[in-house]
């Protein structure tokens, strides 16, 4: 039997194709039995759009997940695995982290719907698979690593065990360096989590017994594994957890158990093979003209040479009324070929020159990457998010909030492994 899963915050359906493929497997070991997609901050629901046309027939909602679980609960079907990449504005590298608002914020608040559903279904789900930005285990600014630490005192009072770890996906041979916290979360009737609880050693979990670490294996564990405790007090643990600290106790890898986490950073390790930046790109002769640079808008004051160079000159901040002197650094212009492209953000779609959108180098030419290039920078299928209603510079924008499928793809494999284990085997 597959293992039913409800899939939140499903985007353009990521997880989606991670678990079960595109299209379905026939020996799929996933079943998506519900899904839900919502932008709380726009009228047209473009991602809903390309969710309903790449699944017509799915048990799909488009509707408001917090008002689903107020007035519609039980539309939400029983199932065995949660799995979401929640919103992640709040946390995100394109903002500052002093201005990240976390669980306070507007879009952050939603950690709360994985928690009402949970809560409130009478059949627990037995297993969390949950993806955000990395800055997740050190925010807020002033007291880091809070937000995370509420999740997992929120899980700790549920019952889960939980496990995560910060995966680059070019340190694992895929083409684009996104950096972003997974983590999987074990019901206490399941037997991972006995297998968890019973072990002697927690750094044999996280450096070889784990999802993780079967996942993405590690180089050996040589630093040190910090313990604490997380409260089951959730005002105190917003409110005292780590107060007037520099530094999270939170590394890039760990897991928690009976409100007691164990964490440590790691290192990967890989000898496959890289995909790179130019493995992705499609022919010249098939590029769009709009995408292509002029040397005009290269040369331009504000344009593409001048966003990319090295910045050392004074500014004038207006609503404070003072100067200062504004630095940075040049960036690789352009983009390298030969390497792992950078991390794709929303607004990677448009012609306006930006620092941080991707330009290339294709015979001679300078452009812009096309949606379907960025798509298989994510390890999408060609043309996922084309849609005869949806803007190239919108489906760039679905690839800026999008994760990498082949990680869920490997998650996925090993969760399934975990799970059917002989019994015999997890003593």
């Amino acid at each position: 039997m597959p293992i039913k899963v409800v899939e939140l915050f499903a985007g353009v359906g990521g997880f989606r194709i991670g678990l079960e493929g595109y299209p379905k497997r026939e020996d799929s070991n996933y079943e998506v039995v519900w899904s839900n997609q919502w932008e709380p901050s726009t009228k047209t629901q473009h991602a809903n759009m390309v969710y309903e046309e790449r699944w017509p027939n799915a048990n799909h909602c488009g509707e408001n997940i917090e008002e689903v679980i107020e007035n519609d609960f039980e539309i939400i079907p029983d199932h065995d695995l949660l799995v979401g990449g929640f919103p992640c504005q709040d946390y995100s590298v394109a903002t500052t982290l002093r201005n990240s608002k976390g669980l306070i914020g507007k879009k952050g608040v939603l950690w709360w719907s994985i928690e009402a559903i949970l809560r409130r279904k009478e059949i627990k789900p037995k297993y969390l698979l949950l993806e955000n930005v990395d800055r997740l285990l050190k925010s807020p600014s002033k007291q880091r690593g809070r937000d995370f630490a509420v999740m997992l005192a929120s899980l700790n009072n549920l019952g889960y065990a939980v496990e995560w770890r910060v995966i680059n996906a070019a340190e694992y041979g895929m083409p684009q360096r996104r950096r972003r916290i997974f983590f999987t979360a074990y019901h206490h009737s399941t037997e991972i989590y006995r297998r968890l609880k019973q072990t002697n050693s927690k750094e044999d979990w996280l450096d070889s017994d784990g999802v993780f670490a079967k996942s993405f294996p590690i180089r050996e564990i040589t630093e040190k594994i910090t313990t604490g405790k997380i409260g089951k007090d959730l005002i105190k643990v917003s409110n005292k957890f780590n107060l007037n600290e520099k530094l999270s106790p939170f590394k890039n890898c760990g897991l928690m158990i009976d409100g007691s986490y164990h964490t440590t950073k790691v290192y990967p390790s890989y000898n496959g093979p890289f995909k790179t930046l130019g493995d992705v790109l499609i022919d010249f002769k098939d590029v769009p003209q709009e995408y292509f640079i002029t040397q005009e808008d290269v040369d331009k004051e504000k344009g593409w040479k001048y966003l990319k160079g090295s910045k050392n000159e004074p500014r004038y901040n207006k609503a404070l009324d003072y100067y200062y002197n504004y630095t940075e650094g040049s960036m690789v212009f352009p983009d390298a070929l030969d390497n792992a492209s950078r991390t794709i953000i929303t607004g990677e779609g448009g012609k306006s020159p930006s620092r941080f959108k991707h330009v290339i180098e294709q015979s001679g030419r300078l452009r812009r990457l096309t949606p379907l290039e960025l798509e298989r920078l994510n390890t999408f299928p060609d043309n996922h998010t084309k849609h005869p209603e949806i803007t190239d510079t919108k489906r760039a924008f679905f690839m800026g909030n999008a994760l990498v499928v082949q990680v869920i793809e490997r998650i996925g494999k090993q969760l399934y492994n975990q799970i059917n284990l002989p019994v015999e085997e997890l003593v």
